[in-house]
């Protein structure tokens, strides 16, 4: 009966293991934006602005998007370019007027999890 029951318990304790390693790897499979230009909370000399959103794994561009939110409550949709990096989107934004922004942002990741982020920035005056 001693036998039967350590058997159990290593097969448990087997199972347990093999849990938090493939729980590991679903997480680190969400995207997490890593760096975004430009930075959250930074303030930018417009009229133009480049955006570039990098991310900790490769996103699908055909299936993530970015908007951006603008001082009047309006939201423009900003078209993805073609992906340099398979972690990495980017847009650029033009005609921004002084006031405060919001990048949104939207990607899907290879664990077929969609990540939906924030990014405020502010455009000062020239």
């Amino acid at each position: 009966m001693d036998r039967r029951l350590a058997t159990v318990r290593i097969l448990a304790g087997m199972a347990a293991l093999a849990l938090l390693l493939a729980g590991g790897r679903f997480i680190e499979g969400h995207a997490i934006l890593k760096e975004s230009s430009p930075a959250a909370n930074s303030s930018i000399t417009g009229p133009d602005l480049a955006v570039t959103l990098k991310y900790n794994v490769r996103v699908d561009s055909a299936r993530s998007k970015i908007q951006l939110a603008c001082p009047d409550q309006s939201v423009i949709e900003l078209p993805i370019d073609k992906q340099e990096s398979p972690d990495t989107l980017s847009s650029k934004a033009t005609g921004l007027k002084p006031g405060a922004y919001k990048i949104e942002w939207q990607v899907l990741a290879p664990d077929g999890h969609i990540t939906r982020g924030v990014v405020p920035f502010s455009v000062k005056a020239s």
